[in-house]
């Protein structure tokens, strides 16, 4: 027979046991760090990204410190080495993170304003150029953004071998990766190329159209540019959505913590959840590692694209 006091010793020890659980893994991570892969300036990610971080750390009880990634590697290394907790990635990042050997699981997906979970890679020219389709720009140059970009050098790249260019630098007089989302519009801008890659999820969202709200873009006479002032001729086909991504090994809890704040953060903290995308997306989606199993093959055909370039 169960004694009364031991039936209330055992509730007891079973209503602690989730406190006692919580404030372990709060003792082994007081300071969980949130990267960033580097979609815009650095300073243009800290302002997007300060209120949600706020919102982690308030919601998870521990402190959550803000890792602005100077390029796609970081986030990918930061990982690896244990050093970022959670990571912001575009798909193929994290693509090649998997590649590699680090240990991260994807556990939520951005999710645009129409409910869709893709987006697409461009090719912009300005539009007062004589452009107007990927064979006029034999022999011209072409910018892309940076090795681990998706929809800034993988899916172009990807692209173009569809149309039979299996070698950029042999098509184009000159390939110039320009290191950032931004740095690439600009350089189209600026006539440093005559046509670069870049994101896109809709006529009214992109980073051309961010860029020209914040003003990032003149014209020779300082007056400002605008999105008529450009041109796209090629678009690519979908790409799935950048996931959120934490490391394998951090206690069951406290994954259990992150993806629940994440899940329930359009609601409880609608004003920073927007400013993470001026407003632009719903709210976050449960998506597994398994999601981006296509994006591998995608980033193991153009690592073949680049091996045979040299």
């Amino acid at each position: 027979m169960i004694r009364r006091r031991t039936m209330l010793a055992s509730l007891a020890s079973a209503a602690v046991a989730p406190a006692a659980l919580a404030q372990s893994w709060k003792s082994d991570y007081p300071d969980l760090v949130y990267a960033v892969v580097p979609a815009e300036n650095a300073s243009g990610v800290v302002d997007r990204y300060t209120g949600f971080t706020g919102y982690l750390t308030k919601t998870l009880g521990t402190k959550v410190t803000l890792r602005v990634a100077n390029d796609y590697a970081a986030v990918i290394e930061g990982q690896r080495a244990g050093n970022i907790h959670i990571g912001y990635y575009g798909p193929a990042s994290f693509a090649r993170a998997r590649m590699t050997g680090v240990q991260t699981e994807a556990f939520v997906i951005d999710v645009n304003s129409d409910g869709t979970k893709g987006y697409y890679s461009v090719f912009y020219v300005r539009a007062d150029s004589p452009y107007r389709n990927i064979s006029d720009l034999k022999g011209k140059n072409l910018g892309l953004v940076d090795p681990n970009s998706t929809s800034g050098y993988n899916m172009p790249l990807y692209t173009l071998d569809k149309l039979g260019i299996e070698v950029a630098d042999q098509y184009f007089s000159k390939v110039l990766v320009t290191g950032s989302h931004e740095n690439a519009v600009i350089a189209v801008a600026d006539k440093t190329v005559d046509v670069s890659a870049n994101w896109w999820n809709a006529d009214d969202d992109s980073n051309l159209t961010r860029m020209l709200t914040k003003g990032m873009l003149k014209n020779a006479d300082g007056s400002p540019m605008k999105k008529e002032d450009f041109r796209i001729i090629l678009k690519s086909a979908l790409i799935i959505n950048s996931p959120t991504a934490m490391l394998s090994s951090l206690p069951p809890d406290l994954k259990t913590a992150i993806r629940d704040a994440f899940m329930n953060a359009a609601t409880a903290d609608k004003v920073a959840f927007d400013r993470l995308s001026d407003g632009k997306n719903l709210p976050w989606q449960a998506i597994d590692t398994a999601a981006y199993d296509d994006t591998i093959k995608m980033v193991g055909f153009v690592d073949k694209l680049r091996r045979k370039a040299t």
